[in-house]
């Protein structure tokens, strides 16, 4: 079978990276960031400095896959570069951290329809309940067919871009004084409350600018990817940091600092200010759809993913087995289900689910990363004529991997039971190892 001709501009790649990017959470965690920081000076620049690291992470990966281009690259690339056992359980972890990561991003769009509808409870187990359904609606669409949830993700669709920029329009032409927060939000921060520091704000920076490491999936797919493909990524991420930081100018300029750490739903409150009721609403609503059409295109892919794993050994083959009907993967979607709905009933509130979701991927992206100096060192990638080499190494990608490294040790320190949460989830995949390495070994 011949390899798929590269298709992708530098253009086109720009416009891949920046909808791997941007998702929900600049409508949410500019709360955690602003607490953290402390200041509007910092609070702007822990989102700078989150681009700048992120960009230096999408060319280490982008480098990673166009040396090692290979289908599954997670799990085959630390195999290749480490070990098998290192691999499956960065790869195990990773799976149930998809549900994780789903049911945060649920918690949010749950959030924001409560506030459409008047609620006074950004959080609480209306929140709670909401997000549950939200989760399992969108799952059992799902298992009604792979049409039906296809069909629901062209609806579900919404052009964040837009919506960010309008946003930060609406806030930056705002006059007069700063707004209190709308009723209902949570009061803010006192200006005198010591700040958590800015590696405790880069957590949720880092979980905003997520996605730049698919950049290793994209190296063949790209013309003259020796050119294009930095070049694509450089403009990606730059567009990325520049709508980022607008929106985040506009949050301050409309709200100040105190309010914005007191305002999880900052969005809402930013258009309220801006807009009055009605552009509450609208924002609020438009938000909640757009977490719907995230949770509902995770729900899509991940079982794939499931289904690509056990034809390949590495998870149950009852995880990828296919209904004769709908060719929907039912073992599959409820395994889904349960790594979302778990977590999501046992932590309850969005900064939680993003500390548990950020200790893992950080070090699973920290491992990730180090294979580039692996690669490097064995001259892999360097007889291909699309391979090219990321500027700055090996001190740009050394930094990327002590930053992700610092992520970790500022979870394990603040939240050390989420921490521990994480760890279990990489050590129960231990067994599970060595039973699919039995299993191959005897077919």
């Amino acid at each position: 079978m011949t390899a798929p001709e590269p298709r992708l501009t530098s253009f086109d790649t720009a416009m891949v990276v920046v909808s791997l990017v941007i998702g929900i959470g600049i409508f949410r965690t500019p709360a955690l960031v602003a607490g953290a920081a402390g200041s509007p000076a910092r609070f702007l620049a822990a989102w700078a400095i989150g681009g700048v690291v992120s960009l230096v992470g999408a060319l280490v990966f982008a480098e990673i896959g166009s040396r090692y281009p290979r289908a599954g690259g997670f799990y085959k690339v630390v195999a290749h570069c480490w070990n098998p056992m290192l691999a499956f359980l960065l790869n195990w972890a990773q799976v149930l951290m998809q549900g994780a990561g789903a049911a945060g991003v649920a918690t949010i769009g749950a959030e924001y329809l409560l506030r459409l509808t008047g609620s006074t409870a950004p959080q609480g187990r209306t929140t709670l309940l909401v997000a549950a359904v939200l989760i399992a609606g969108m799952t059992g669409l799902n298992a009604a067919g792979i049409r039906s949830g296809a069909r629901a993700q062209v609806i579900l669709s919404l052009a964040k871009i837009v919506l960010i920029l309008g946003l930060a329009v609406a806030g930056l032409a705002a006059a007069g004084p700063r707004p209190a927060p709308a009723e209902g939000s949570a009061p803010a921060s006192s200006p005198d409350a010591v700040p958590a520091g800015m590696l405790t704000a880069l957590v949720a920076v880092f979980y905003t600018y997520g996605g730049y490491q698919n950049t290793m999936n994209l190296a063949g797919d790209v013309r003259d990817p020796r050119r294009g493909l930095p070049w694509g990524i450089c403009v990606g991420m730059v567009i990325v940091m520049a709508i980022y930081l607008v929106i985040n100018t506009a949050y301050l300029h409309a709200l100040g600092a105190p309010a914005i750490a007191g305002s999880p739903l900052v969005a809402a409150d930013l258009a309220r200010a801006a807009l009055g009721r009605w552009g509450e609403q609208l924002v609020s609503l438009a938000i909640f759809l757009s977490a719907a059409g995230f949770v509902n295109a995770t729900i899509l892919h991940v079982p794939r993913g499931y289904l690509a794993m056990s034809q390949d050994r590495l998870l149950p083959q009852a995880l990828g087995r296919l209904s004769a009907g709908t060719q929907a993967q039912l073992t599959g979607l409820l395994f889904f289900a349960v790594t979302a709905l778990v977590p999501l009933c046992l932590l309850g509130a969005f900064d939680k689910l993003l500390a548990y979701v950020m200790f893992t991927d950080a070090l699973s992206l920290a491992a990730l990363a180090s294979c580039i100096f692996i690669l490097r060192r064995r001259g892999e990638g360097d007889t291909l004529g699309d391979a090219w080499r990321m500027p700055g190494y090996p001190w740009l990608p050394a930094l990327f991997v002590l930053a992700l490294l610092g992520i970790a040790a500022d979870v394990l320190l603040r939240q050390t039971l989420l921490a521990l949460g994480g760890v279990a989830i990489v050590v129960a995949g231990v067994p599970l190892y060595f039973v699919m390495r039995r299993s191959l070994a005897e077919s």
